[in-house]
């Protein structure tokens, strides 16, 4: 890793925490982003396994 750059989490899953929170279900979420319900969940589950957390 270069001095002085972080590594950031995965845009893509930020993007589908980001309209499923909004939107209050992963359906929703999917259907806006013209993916999967289990894309939207596969996604989340990277966030979550990127940050060591449950979201």
């Amino acid at each position: 890793m270069e001095l002085g750059v972080e590594r950031l989490p995965p845009l893509n899953a930020i993007k589908a925490f980001e309209v499923a929170a909004r939107a209050g279900s992963f359906t929703l979420a999917a259907s806006e982003l013209g993916v999967s319900s289990a894309a939207v969940s596969q996604q989340i589950r990277n966030l979550e396994s990127w940050f060591g957390k449950q979201l």
